[in-house]
C-alpha cells in the first residue's frame, strides 16, 4: 500500500470517528462544571465550623440525567487555618481517602421548561471511603448555555466511619449540612 493511500485511509478513519463524535456530542447534550463549590457547615455548641472547596470536576449530561462529580478533600479551605489541618489528618484522613465522588442521575429536570425545577439526584455517593446510595432534593435551571444546579443535604458522620474525639465531641455536629452549587456550561 502506497504512503498516500495509508495516509488517504488514515485521515478517513479520524474523520469518520471526528463526525461520530459530533454527532455523538449533539444528541447527549454535555455539560461541565464551569464553576463549583461543596460547603458543609457544622454546628457546633462552642463554634460553628464551615469549609468551602471551589474545586469541583463535575459533568452532567441533561439528556439521558446522568451526574458525576469528584471532590479533592485536601481542597477545601477553612477561615481558621489549623481547623484545615486537623480535619484533613484527624477526620478525614485525607492522605488515606483523598477523593469523594458522586455518581448518579438526576430525575425531574426538563430542559425545554424556563425557571428552576426541583430535582432529585439519586446515585451512590463516597465519603471517607464509604459508599452509600442517597436520594438528594435540589433544583436545576437552564439560562441561556449555562445549567445551574444546586442541592442541600445532611451527611451523618458516623454513616462515613468519621470519628470525633470525645474532646472535641460537643464543638462538632454528628450530622454537617453539605451545600453543592454548579454552574454547568457545554462540553
Amino acid at each position: 500500500m502506497s504512503k498516500t493511500i495509508r495516509a488517504s485511509t488514515t485521515l478517513f478513519i479520524f474523520l469518520v470517528v471526528w463526525l461520530t463524535s459530533l454527532t455523538v456530542g449533539i444528541s447527549q447534550q454535555r455539560y461541565f462544571a464551569e464553576k463549583s463549590s461543596v460547603t458543609f457547615f457544622s454546628d457546633g455548641v462552642i463554634e460553628d465550623i464551615s469549609a468551602t472547596n471551589a474545586k469541583v470536576t463535575s459533568i452532567y449530561d441533561i439528556t439521558t440525567g446522568e451526574i458525576a462529580y469528584l471532590i479533592s478533600i485536601k481542597d477545601f479551605q477553612f477561615v481558621n487555618k489549623l481547623m484545615q489541618v486537623h480535619f484533613n489528618e484527624k477526620y478525614m484522613e485525607s492522605e488515606k481517602y483523598p477523593k469523594s465522588s458522586f455518581q448518579g442521575k438526576v430525575s425531574g429536570f426538563d430542559a425545554t421548561k424556563a425557571g428552576s425545577q426541583s430535582v432529585k439526584a439519586t446515585g451512590k455517593i463516597t465519603i471517607h471511603g464509604v459508599t452509600k446510595d442517597v436520594e438528594i432534593p435540589g433544583t436545576a435551571e437552564l439560562k441561556g448555555s449555562l445549567v445551574f444546579v444546586k442541592a442541600k443535604f445532611p451527611v451523618k458522620l458516623l454513616d462515613y466511619n468519621i470519628k470525633v474525639p470525645q474532646i472535641v465531641w460537643q464543638n462538632i455536629a454528628q450530622t454537617v449540612e453539605v451545600t453543592v452549587d454548579f454552574t454547568y456550561r457545554p462540553l
